[in-house]
Order: structure tokens, then sequence, then C-alpha cells
């Protein structure tokens, strides 16, 4: 089939690289539908304004509102619905592979990301996600594993243990500690002795495992410098709607705040030197929640998102020689918007489904029923239901139970458990003359592999290079 005059001028201008700047920002709303904006949109309208679904008086609000420039398609090699190790591939590096591989092609031979050649090249790198930090999305840009479960190799390779190119990311931050630790460790994902945080450490990274020691970097303003290694979780760190009412003292950070630290990090390392940096921000529990059907947790991931959003665009117009792009790799729950549904319904809702269920499970007194209307429900916003619901509520998977209720409620469907084939939006800032040039370039439909071959260009990078000297290190 041949590819039409359209496309083929999309995917020409596409490899342009008309733009110049020192520092590049790509954000990754993992999962993010375009009705995920529309829930968060018409939720901020009614919760915080006086619309409502008879009279919806619903104006742009959200940072990403003003960014929307195109869309990108998501299938994979092997498959029109893509996993996020193949669409983190796509979008690393410029190749289609299978799904649940990364960093390498269906034949096994590994291709280079962006942040490699970047790092080759003499840019500082980061990684800062919500998810482990070996997980697809942050490893389709750090290391190469023909399996994407794999989470010790590939944080063998994100910290330099490993990689075939001795390179190590420079700031990361997010969860997966269990992965970081050796067998002897008590909460240690590994079958091994190989301690990554003491390798680390030896490698002059500051390591940070607990709030305390996330304060101490002072979002990246204090003595402290690169190279970090922070997180903050055995696993995922937790849905943004439970982090926000944690104890203070113990609270994760949230992903804005390991944005902005990054940023000013990064900064402080690069802003007299030619080379810049380049930094992956992934959203990664948008995808998550939308697995579980959970419209509280993907909502405030959403928000949280946006907020990341914000900081990103306002830190470019002080810093105009940086550039962002953010595209979700693929969408997750087949989210639809059917006549009759009401956001409002979200309102009360606190936590997520999954964190209500544990403390159900691990409740020991006698009155389960008090307790459930109590604790779980009533955080949940669900106060009110019958007692016929309780009991329905209450038997087998009492979070899977407590989201689809709740969804119901709002009249939020989702068509699927998994990822849907849609295309997902493409959103890009810079300042001035080349946030003008970007719009022009990026304008359109694109394959997730256009986006790092723009920025190759843009970088002035060379991913074959880089590609090269992977496979002669293989």
């Amino acid at each position: 089939m041949k590819t039409s005059a359209v496309l083929a001028g999309t995917i020409a201008g596409a490899a342009m690289g008309t733009i110049a700047p020192k520092n590049v920002i790509f954000v990754v709303p993992d999962g993010l539908a375009p009705a995920s904006s529309t829930i968060a949109r018409t939720y901020l309208a009614m919760a915080e304004g006086d619309s409502t679904p008879s009279n919806p008086g619903i104006m742009p609000m959200l940072p990403v509102d003003a960014l929307a420039i195109g869309n990108t398609f998501t299938h994979s090699a092997n498959s029109l619905v893509t996993d996020s190790a193949a669409a983190g591939t796509a979008l690393a590096t410029g190749h289609k592979t299978g799904n649940g591989i990364l960093g390498l092609l269906l034949d096994g031979q590994p291709v280079g990301s962006i942040l490699e050649s970047a790092k080759l090249h003499g840019w500082k790198t980061g990684l800062v996600v919500t998810s482990p930090i070996s997980h697809a999305t942050p490893a389709a840009f750090s290391s190469h594993v023909q399996d994407r479960n794999n989470f010790n190799s590939i944080a063998e390779q994100q910290i330099g243990f490993s990689h075939p190119l001795n390179q190590s990311v420079d700031v990361m931050l997010g969860g997966g500690r269990c992965n970081f630790w050796p067998n002897t460790h008590s909460d240690s994902c590994r079958e091994d002795k190989i301690d990554l945080f003491g390798f680390a450490k030896e490698q002059g990274y500051y390591v940070a495992q607990n709030r305390s020691q996330f304060d101490d970097i002072e979002l990246g303003k204090g003595e402290i410098r690169l190279p970090i290694l922070g997180l903050f979780n055995d696993a995922d760190l937790h849905y943004e709607a439970d982090r926000k009412e944690q104890d203070e003292d113990v609270r994760e950070p949230s992903l804005s705040e390991m944005t902005e630290t990054a940023l000013n990090a990064l900064h402080r390392a690069t802003h007299c030197k030619d080379k810049g940096y380049f930094m992956m921000i992934e959203a990664s529990r948008i995808d998550h929640a939308s697995h579980a059907h959970d419209a509280n947790a993907h909502l405030w991931d959403v928000l949280e998102y946006n907020k990341v959003i914000e900081i990103v665009t306002q830190w470019i117009d002080e810093h105009p020689d940086t550039a962002m792009i953010s595209v979700a790799d693929h969408e997750t729950g087949g989210i639809t918007l059917p006549g009759g549904w009401d956001p409002r319904k979200l309102i009360g809702s606190k936590h997520s489904a999954p964190m209500l269920a544990e403390q159900y499970a691990a409740y020991e007194g006698d009155d389960k029923d008090a307790f459930f209307r109590e604790e779980i429900m009533a955080p949940y916003g669900l106060g009110d239901v019958s007692d016929s619901d309780l009991a329905e509520l209450k038997s087998g998977d009492v979070g899977a139970n407590l989201a689809e209720f709740l969804s119901a409620r709002a009249g939020i469907k989702w068509s699927t458990g998994g990822h849907s084939g849609v295309d997902t939006t493409l959103y890009a800032y810079a300042a001035g003359e080349m946030g003008e040039q970007l719009k022009v370039d990026l304008a359109g439909a694109h394959d997730n592999t256009d986006i790092p071959k723009y920025l190759e260009e843009a970088m002035g990078l060379d991913l074959e290079e880089v590609t090269e000297l992977l496979r002669e290190n293989w």
C-alpha cells in the first residue's frame, strides 16, 4: 500500500527539525484519553464553578487545553493495540517493535533512544515517573530487554551497572526501590546480591528513599547536586488521590514536586554550558487507574499531570531555550461519556478504590458493615447506598466493585480493561518564535515514531550512531 501524499508530507514535516532548543522536556501521560481531559475539565467547571449538566458553561481551563496541536497513531509492530513497552520504544527510538519488548527490534537487535543519544553527546538526562523507574516507559528510554518484566536488568542498565555503553541517567525520581536492593534486604525483588543503591552511591549519586531525604534535596536548589537517585516506594508511587491524603511527614513526593526538583537540578548543572538536558516525565498512574476503571483515581492523576504541564510551561516562559512535547503512549480503558454522565458524582471521593479495598481486607473488628460504610464507602463518595448495594459491594473483589459502582453513578463507561487503538493527542510548547515554529512543524497527524525523529533533528543528535554503538557492544 502506498503512502498518501498528505501522510508523506506530514512525515517529512516531522523530520524538519527547524527548532534548536538547548533543553527538551518530554511528558508522557500514560494511558490518557481525549475523554480524560473532558472529565477533568468538566469536573472543575462543576466542582469549582456554577456549571451543571443542564447548563454546562464549560471553558478551556486545563493547562493542556491551549497546547493541543495534533495527534499520533499508536499501533505497534505486531498489534493494532500497543502496550507501553512497544509504544515507549517507538516514542524513544523512532522504531516500531512488538508488544512487551523494550529498546529492541523484533529480531532482537538494539536501537538507540533519544535519551541515550543525548547522553552520548554530552547532555544531562532525567527520568521522573510515578511508576517504578524500571517500568516500561522510562525503561524504553534507558534500557534494552526482550521482556518488559525484567525489571532488575532494566534497573541495572539505568544506573550504569550493565548498560552496553556504560551510560547512566543523571536524575531518576519515582518508585521501584525493590529492584535496587540486594536479596539480603527484606523488601528486595532481586534473587541476587547486587546492591544497586550501594553501586549508585559509589558512582557519586545522592540516594533518597523517603520524604525526609527528598526534602533534603530542597527542590533541586540546595547543596545536593547531580547525580540523584530518588525512589520513594518499593513499587508504584501512590495514586495522587491517596498521596495527597497521606500525613505530611511521610507523604510521597508528587509528580509535580519531583518535576520541579529535576528541572532545578538539571538547569543548575547545564545553564552555563553548551549542552543542556533531556528529561522524560511520565504521569504513569493515569494508565493504572483506567485499567482499574477507577474514575476518581483517574481524575486526580489527570489533574496532577496538568499541574506538571503548568509547571513546565511556566518554566519555559522563564527559560525560553527549552521546548516541551507531550503525548500519551496509548489510551487505556476505552473511556466514553454517553448522555447522562455527571462528574459531580465524583465530588467527595477522596481515595482510590484499591487502597480502600486494602483497608477493608485488613480490618479485624467485629462490625464490618459499619466499618465498610464509614471508612470505605464514605471516603469514596458512596455514603448513601442501600443495604442491598452494600452487600453486593462487599462480595468478591471489593476494589473492582467500588470502582464500577462509582463509574456507573457518574455515567462514565469503560469499554475495556486494557488499552485501545485510538489516536492520542499531541501537545507541545515553546516560547516566542520557537513556539510558533514548533506548532507549524508538528501540526497534524503523526505516527508515534515521528516524534523522536523530529527531536533528533531539533537537538542535533544521531540515533543511528548510538544504535551502531549499541550493536557493537551488545
